[in-house]
């Protein structure tokens, strides 16, 4: 196993995430390993999840990383899931710094056991939808973000997002990940298109370019889910990928970061209306608003609610409506 030209791969710093992107020399296959278990914990940490809820958007939060690391441009991926179980929404958004962060909104009489399946939690009546939006930090005017759209198809988050990229990106994906109370970790491989190995020093057939996608594909579906969780990415590509010829680049750090700020808060109460703040404000006298991705609580009297509506700059909604108000 080859590394990049600094001559070895580099090891995580304590206390950070790591995604660690290679690709086999030769071929075109891609991959990545991630460990994201410092960011998981900064979500779990702030909701009470029933087991089976953190597993699914535990795994969502390694996937959206790993999708993310892929992508070329400044902005962010937004994955979610709009469910007609007893789950009615996860959404977990990571910028193009692989700065993330998650949250799930439940039904209020809920009941969820452990070991519950995707389909269980979010796909009860068949009409479930998986959204994966792509929206540019740098809009031009008039420009809308990406947004694909397609049925909750699979049993785990895994089979989700591989029918996902192979129906809406024609691409060759395969996941798998892995996810308890501490720990968040996953592998993702891409098979590339082949162009004849005219870029490469040695040319290579697309039979053999096939029978390396193959190959990695089998070896990592050796993987365990508590091997995942139990073992460190160097030692994930060594166990896998010892007798292949790959080559790995600089780690990349994702983080926990949530991008809620008073002022975008405001802009959703004055999307609200007027009439609607006012109603709170005659019942309890103030509104406030929790921000269900890190829980931060935002609080507006009668004065600020009052300078919300002073201005007539356009309000932009930029809290998804899973927040809360009171």
């Amino acid at each position: 196993m080859t590394t990049d030209t600094s001559g070895a791969i580099t090891a995580p710093i304590a206390g950070q995430d790591t995604l660690q992107k290679f690709i086999f020399d030769n071929a075109a296959v891609r991959g990545q390993f991630i460990d994201v278990s410092h960011t998981w914990q900064e979500v779990v940490t702030r909701h009470a999840y029933p087991l089976a809820v953190k597993k699914v958007l535990g795994e969502m939060v390694a996937a959206a990383a790993l999708l993310s690391a892929n992508l070329k441009f400044n902005g962010s991926i937004i994955m979610q899931i709009h469910g007609d179980g007893p789950v009615r929404l996860m959404v977990v958004e990571c910028d193009s710094d692989l700065r993330l962060r998650a949250t799930a909104k439940l039904d209020t009489d809920a009941e969820i056991v452990d070991g519950a399946t995707v389909p269980q939690l979010m796909n009860a009546n068949g009409k479930g939808r998986f959204i994966i939006t792509l929206d540019p930090a740098d809009k031009v005017p008039g420009q809308q973000p990406y947004q694909g759209i397609v049925p909750l198809d699979g049993d785990d988050m895994a089979t989700v997002i591989e029918n996902y990229m192979l129906r809406s990106e024609q691409l060759d994906t395969r996941l798998w990940l892995a996810t308890d109370d501490t720990t968040s970790r996953g592998l993702l491989l891409q098979k590339l298109p082949h162009h004849g190995g005219k870029a490469e020093a040695t040319p290579v057939s697309e039979e053999d370019a096939l029978d390396t996608w193959n190959r990695a594909v089998m070896l990592a579906s050796t993987l365990k889910e508590e091997e995942i969780l139990a073992t460190d990415i160097d030692t994930l590509m060594q166990r896998l990928f010892w007798e292949e010829t790959i080559r790995v680049f600089e780690p990349l750090h994702p983080s926990f970061h949530c991008t809620c700020t008073r002022e975008k808060v405001g802009n959703m109460l004055k999307m609200l209306g007027e009439q609607e703040v006012n109603d709170t404000l005659a019942e309890i006298g103030h509104v406030g608003v929790n921000c269900d991705f890190c829980g931060l609580h935002y609080d507006f009297d009668k004065v600020d609610c009052a300078q919300l509506f002073i201005t007539d700059a356009p309000a932009e909604v930029l809290i998804p409506p899973a927040t809360s108000i009171n």
